[in-house]
């Protein structure tokens, strides 16, 4: 009984965290401009759109395991080499509000003076 509990109760928590990858990796892919896919020599956007909606109907449709696992690692693959290159591409990159590579946290580095 308690096993059975724990084994709906893993398979929830997977169901919501593959499903929620998928559509955060999928709503980055439909936010992107279809210029900087080629720009960043990447595969193109309908590409990145077909294979991550495919990803997230059968996730939300057919769950099982091995499904969601091939899912999952093409919304990896995205999230870890593709987005990067959109974001470097289209100037999206980690820095908030520019500022020079010599600002730390609270402002800029002045060597000392």
């Amino acid at each position: 009984m308690l096993a059975n509990g724990f084994d709906s109760i893993l398979s929830l928590v997977t169901f919501l965290v593959f499903t929620g990858f998928a559509v955060a990796a999928f709503a980055f892919a439909a936010t992107a401009r279809e210029d900087a896919y080629r720009a960043a020599d990447k595969q193109t956007k309908k590409f990145w759109m077909i294979l991550l909606g495919v990803n997230l109907i059968l996730n939300l449709l057919l769950p099982m395991l091995f499904l969601q696992i091939a899912g999952l690692i093409a919304a990896i693959v995205f999230m870890v080499d593709v987005r990067p290159a959109l974001r470097q591409v289209t100037g999206g990159g980690g820095r908030r509000g520019g500022g020079s590579s010599s600002d730390g946290p609270y402002g800029p580095y002045n060597g000392g003076r």
